[in-house]
């Protein structure tokens, strides 16, 4: 086996799809689809999102400090990807993908009620690198879905389902075509689901 060299990009895959919502749950928000996330300390807690300027979130979460990075699962695939591929400037992401806006413990603009894990975030810096800039934020809350088992009073698991992670962007050849898949996305169950 050989390897060729490719231009120099980004080749970390798979990454965390994640649903990021900003804005004011009582004025106007937004839910965005990012790949480029990560943490980025323990102790503080920190994490970390990379946003075009041109995104119509970005002046949102630039203007009020805070998002929530909302976890994905299979069962948030469709409402994962239209929010990835359509502008919160033609159309209201909450009702076409019948999600719910839950107030947040620590920041202003809502989570996802259907996601299991909402970390909420207040920006501390931002890095401004290229395409994307990256807003470097303190986790200031984590609400998580769980479990109580009631006769011993624990929580006993964490039902994320299957997790959903980002695999590529490309054009791939089917059947002696090529085909262009917008995204590619894949489960923890080791099987991909294209969109």
């Amino acid at each position: 086996m050989s390897k060729i060299n490719f231009k120099p990009g980004n080749m970390i895959y798979p990454l965390p799809a994640v649903m990021v919502s900003c804005g004011d749950i009582e004025t106007e928000s937004n839910i965005l689809t990012v790949a480029w996330t990560g943490t980025i300390c323990t102790n503080p807690p920190m994490a970390y999102i990379s946003v075009r300027p041109e995104r119509y979130s970005y002046d949102m979460i630039k203007k009020s400090g805070e998002f929530v990075i909302n976890l994905t699962t299979e069962q948030l695939i469709k409402a994962t990807d239209f929010c990835g591929v359509r502008s919160g400037r033609d159309v209201d992401k909450w009702l076409k993908c019948n999600l719910t806006k839950e107030k947040a413990d620590t920041v202003k603009c809502p989570l996802i009620a259907e996601s299991p894990v909402n970390i909420e975030c207040k920006v501390t810096e931002i890095k401004e690198l290229g395409s994307h800039h990256m807003f470097i934020a303190d986790v200031t809350d984590i609400l998580e879905f769980v479990i109580v088992d009631k006769e011993i009073q624990k929580i006993c698991d964490l039902p994320l389902g299957t997790p959903l992670f980002f695999v590529t962007r490309q054009s791939r050849l089917l059947n002696k075509k090529t085909v262009e898949i917008r995204y590619e996305y894949c489960s923890a169950v080791n099987y991909r689901l294209r969109i």
